[in-house]
């Protein structure tokens, strides 16, 4: 991957529906090398796929929770997962370093849901405890880091 790819990347971030053509001109390349080299990053795994942003309010999704859990001691940390990837309001699992095995994005539309949402959480076998957050207020989320993919960082800059 070379800095022409990470521009590419960076810009892609920023604006996932961009054209071939308007990502040629940013970069300086044309549309079709524009294209090939999107074509190279998908296949190689580095782009994974496209998605819409969308407002959590506007669907009815007001309430979001991080929710910490703590496995037992005999858990097996790949099936608490895959347990925690069957429930539709768990948006987001991160395995994590400390007291929690596992921290979880939670979305739901009313703390009353919530209550219903974390009792689920606590009966999937292997979680011994849970410890929730609940969001106040999001003043950012989902931003793209381009933390080295920008032209002047990153390996060889």
């Amino acid at each position: 991957m070379d800095q022409l790819d990470r521009k590419i990347i960076a810009e892609l971030r920023q604006n996932g529906r961009a054209t071939y053509a308007e990502l040629g001109r940013t970069v300086g390349l044309s549309a079709s090398s524009v294209h090939e080299r999107v074509g190279k990053l998908e296949a190689a795994g580095v782009i994974t796929g496209y998605h819409a942003m969308v407002d959590p309010n506007t669907v009815g999704l007001g309430v979001t929770a991080l929710v910490g859990i703590q496995p037992t001691d005999t858990a097996a940390e790949d099936d608490v997962a895959a347990s925690l990837a069957e429930l539709d309001e768990v948006e987001s699992c991160y395995a994590v370093a400390g007291n929690e095995a596992f921290v979880v994005k939670v979305r739901v539309s009313t703390v009353d849901e919530l209550e219903r949402a974390l009792g689920r959480l606590r009966r999937i076998d292997g979680v011994a405890r849970t410890q929730t957050t609940v969001v106040l207020s999001t003043r950012f989320e989902g931003r793209p880091n381009n933390a080295g993919l920008d032209s002047d960082s990153g390996p060889g800059a």
